[in-house]
């Protein structure tokens, strides 16, 4: 990066100068030492770091102090750094960890830098970075790489109010998420004790209180009868999911890759796992639940590749494009597919395939029109806060994607940066 054209008071740094790099060195991976699992010490890996979203406060693995002899005990608020793998993430961390020879870790001297404004530079200078490391043949990068990086620094106060700017908005995506995380938790809880468990029958079979209020608590039995997947609730139908569901999977159209380049625009367009780029018109609008149906199909723990999508969107003909029907809600069909195994069903070794023939055929414990709508009264709430709050998430990253690279680089300066988010916030 150039010296030139730097604002008054900034300069141009190495990590190296703003406090102390270290590589992690640990010998073991806990995957190939099964006696050092369950120690005291988080154990950060590049996934871990990864998916933090900036902030390190989840991890997957713990080591023992045995596998601590050749690792480092970082401090909290260390920003880690990914040098294999997935390169150039970063995140910061919240307590005192260790970690391996593909992170990096940087404790920041306080009187010279904020470690948030160096891990928001990080994030600006990403695809520099993998840029320098896209040629090595494990697609990699090394400390000395890092240590040679300069960028611009602005004086300390400033350096904490464009982290203070950033950090804000990342902290309402962080909400945002965690809430979300919420609400589809409480779904799934109701939908498995009503429909999986049936703990309302099982209590009023008891001769215990269902927990409910008295009108939802009445509709539903107080015995079980048999069917061919067990005891069922009486008065219950065990049907099919294709007899509860509308397919519109008719009105689904592939774009290639090529032409969906001359096409960009606004609008999702997903495949059977998720959105792979944003086209210039959309072929449904509405609440919609997608199904994989070939190539992601089936997750490790036999369930479906879903996606419950809201709004203006268009789909190829790798996903089912589904909507509950009658007194099934779309939000009561999608927490169906989170509970009810797909791999049966699923057809194909090399391209694994759910077809819409067999999936039409998967077991459905119809509870009647009453208990689906009161379920439906219950939850869509639930989901229209999660939307709004998804909504929400997308434009506040937008906005923080968008003065990012604007501030870091000292072309926006930060009462500018005040005046628009508090225009566009």
């Amino acid at each position: 990066m150039a010296g030139s054209g730097l604002p008054d008071g900034w300069h141009l740094v190495t990590l190296g100068e703003l406090g102390e790099v270290n590589r992690g060195r640990s010998r073991h991976r806990p995957r190939y030492a099964e006696h050092l699992y369950g120690g005291p010490y988080p154990f950060i890996q590049t996934g871990d770091i990864r998916s933090s979203g900036g902030r390190i406060t989840r991890y997957q693995q713990t080591y023992s102090e045995a596998g601590l002899a050749q690792s480092r005990m970082w401090p909290a608020r260390t920003m880690c750094i990914t040098i294999a793998a997935n390169i150039a993430e970063t995140g910061i961390l919240a307590f005192p960890a260790c970690f391996p020879d593909s992170v990096v870790g940087f404790i920041a001297d306080d009187s010279r830098c904020d470690v948030h404004f160096v891990e928001y530079t990080f994030r600006y200078l990403r695809e520099q970075i993998q840029h320098e490391a896209s040629g090595s043949v494990q697609d990699n990068i090394n400390l000395a790489t890092l240590e040679r990086l300069h960028f611009p620094l602005p004086p300390l106060p400033e350096q904490r109010v464009i982290a203070h700017i950033l950090g804000t908005l990342d902290d309402k995506i962080e909400l945002n998420r965690r809430m979300n995380e919420t609400l589809e938790a409480m779904a799934r809880a109701l939908f498995k004790s009503w429909f999986v468990d049936f703990d309302p029958v099982r209590a009023k079979a008891e001769g215990r209180d269902p927990g409910l209020p008295k009108k939802i608590a009445d509709l539903f039995p107080n015995r079980f009868e048999d069917s061919e997947l067990g005891e069922i609730p009486a008065g219950w139908e065990l049907k099919t999911v294709g007899e509860h569901m509308r397919n519109l999977d008719s009105k689904r159209v592939p774009v290639s890759g090529a032409e969906r380049a001359k096409r960009q625009g606004p609008y999702p367009y997903h495949g059977a796992a998720g959105v792979m780029d944003h086209v210039d018109k959309f072929l449904f609008d509405g609440i919609h639940l997608l199904v994989g149906e070939d190539g992601s199909v089936v997750r490790e723990n036999g369930l479906a590749v879903t996606q419950y999508v809201w709004g203006r969107i268009w789909v190829n003909n790798h996903a089912h494009v589904l909507q509950g029907k009658g007194a099934v809600s779309t939000e009561q069909l999608y927490l169906y597919f989170c509970f009810e195994p797909v791999a049966a069903y699923v057809t194909g070794a090399v391209q694994p395939k759910l077809s819409q023939g067999r999936m039409n055929t998967m077991p459905f414990v119809f509870a009647g029109e009453r208990v689906c709508r009161a379920f439906a009264a219950l939850v869509q709430p639930w989901f229209a806060r999660l939307r709004t709050s998804a909504d929400e998430t997308k434009t506040l990253a937008t906005l923080r994607d968008t003065l990012l690279p604007k501030l870091i680089s000292g072309e926006l300066r930060v009462l500018d940066a005040e005046r628009f988010v508090g225009r566009d916030g």
